[in-house]
């Protein structure tokens, strides 16, 4: 639940900074360490009410995920000052990767909401979120909206997070 608060956190900062900064990035990488295994680790302990796409779907968003903790090392090594020139010097390979982020993501939630193992608006906020980055990645749309993107779909992490750890599954939050 952790690592999806202070990953909108570092959002937060780079939007009011207009860039990034040295502990911005640390920041971010740090919330980035955990956030491969988050959907993974709620799949293990839910696999019982969870489907084989909602593995797939966790093991897709994994794969993103470690490839954007990459790029933030990347741009603390380089000193790229903002979002913007990172996914220019990255170009098809981020774009790729956000790719996968999205239909793995989006693969977890269609699936996680048909089975009853997790809370379906924690779910729903999650896919929200998902569609939201999708949508603003698409149009040209200021940076604030895709930092609200991003927030609702952690909020979905941390509600999952919390059904989790609570033992609650769908319906009883």
């Amino acid at each position: 639940m952790v690592a999806p608060i202070l990953h909108s956190v570092t959002d937060t900062m780079e939007w009011y900074q207009g860039g990034f900064s040295t502990p911005q990035l640390w920041l971010n990488y740090i919330a980035f360490l955990p956030m491969p295994w988050l959907l993974l680790g709620v799949y293990v302990i839910r696999s019982d009410a969870l489907g084989t796409g909602a593995l797939i779907g966790a093991i897709l968003y994994g794969v993103a995920f470690t490839y954007f903790a990459h790029t933030t090392l990347y741009a603390l090594a380089l000193g790229v000052a903002d979002y913007e020139t990172l996914w220019r010097q990255l170009g098809p390979l981020y774009t790729a990767h956000g790719a996968l982020m999205i239909v793995g993501g989006l693969l977890f939630a269609s699936t996680a909401l048909r089975g009853k193992g997790l809370p379906s608006w924690a779910v729903s906020l999650f896919g929200i979120g998902l569609l939201a980055n999708l949508v603003l990645a698409l149009l040209p749309a200021p940076d604030i909206l895709q930092t609200l993107g991003t927030a609702v779909r952690n909020v979905g992490l941390v509600g999952m997070g919390c059904a989790v750890l609570r033992g609650k599954r769908r319906g009883t939050l």
